[in-house]
């Protein structure tokens, strides 16, 4: 007689094996993860990403008794990176991804190298933290925001500005501000934050809208200065600045948000296994908690399906923010 799929076995039959089974630790009949797990980092040494996923790889290995491998992969304003993940076949490759390549690149880009709503999984949340705008405190003279608009108006067109990547959150948290200004200026996208940081601190570019961590040793030497945020939610150490809503622009309002996905192949065991593992670190390890509030991130994790609909909902979002813009990446 054919063997039937196990979704076919009658309740009885497997309500009496679970009778009859022996107690199993949560996950055994996955046996994952059975080999070194890769997550890849689709931004520089130095990010925000990159730290959030340095600060949990040799907690996570310690639990799933297996390396976990970092391999950044800048490029593409992010989708370099996050490809590798969406086409692994080996059940163990996962990224860290945000905004650009996960919500954004559909509306940016004519073509992208795999579909984020069909060839990625989504797995946990990460962190959600807002932007904030950084000038170089020598060029710019503007010590409020309100100075920063004037003085940016009267760059007739010339100033330019860095991000981490074309497509970025703050790639396109610049243009929304800049279009509700009616102020013109160069883009200059960098692979990462660390680089696009370092521009506005070398004088290079003249401003930035990015997460705080790769600004904060600059803003510390005195070479940047931090002017808004763009986002009503401050972590305690931007508390002094003002929110854009606050600043007179309320319709400039932008969160960059990470979590790690894998490729849709990947084994719902696999899932459930890291976004339990990465849920307990995140709320319940002290030192990964103050390391990340040092550095400006807001924890957030929750389950795979609140992840999903997060993504969804901003995808509604800024689609047709970016179609207004008339944002097009090759």
């Amino acid at each position: 007689m054919p063997s039937r799929p196990l979704l076919a076995i009658s309740f009885a039959a497997a309500l009496g094996a679970a009778l009859v089974a022996p107690p199993q630790p949560a996950f055994a009949q996955a046996a994952w993860p059975s080999q070194p797990v890769k997550v890849v980092v689709p931004t520089g040494p130095g990010s925000s990403l990159d730290l959030i996923v340095r600060l949990m790889n040799d907690k996570l290995a310690a639990r799933w008794g297996q390396p976990v491998v970092v391999e950044n992969k800048p490029g593409a304003g992010g989708m370099l990176g996050v490809d590798i993940a969406a086409k692994a076949t080996d059940g163990h490759t996962i990224a860290i991804g945000f905004n650009g390549p996960l919500a954004y690149a559909p509306f940016l880009y004519a073509k992208t190298p795999y579909d984020p709503a069909k060839d990625l999984k989504p797995i946990v949340m990460t962190t959600s933290q807002a932007n904030v705008l950084a000038v170089n405190a020598e060029k710019v003279p503007a010590r409020t925001f309100a100075e920063f608009v004037a003085w940016a108006k009267a760059q007739d067109g010339k100033m330019n500005y860095s991000s981490l990547g074309q497509g970025s959150s703050a790639h396109l948290t610049m243009e929304l501000m800049l279009a509700e200004l009616g102020v013109k200026a160069v883009h200059v996208p960098f692979n990462g934050s660390p680089p696009a940081a370092m521009a506005v601190a070398q004088g290079t570019a003249d401003a930035t809208w990015m997460v705080a961590p790769a600004l904060l040793p600059h803003v510390q030497s005195g070479k940047v200065r931090l002017l808004a945020i763009s986002a009503g939610a401050k972590p305690d150490s931007l508390k002094e600045l003002p929110s854009m809503a606050e600043a007179g622009y309320p319709k400039v309002e932008a969160l960059a948000w990470n979590g790690l996905v894998g490729p849709a192949s990947l084994p719902d065991a696999a899932v459930a296994r890291i976004n339990a593992d990465v849920n307990e670190l995140l709320k319940n390890d002290t030192s990964l908690r103050e390391a990340m509030a040092r550095s400006g991130l807001t924890i957030v994790g929750g389950s795979a399906a609140e992840f999903a609909r997060f993504i969804q909902a901003d995808v509604a979002r800024w689609g047709p923010v970016i179609t207004k813009l008339g944002v097009k990446l090759n």
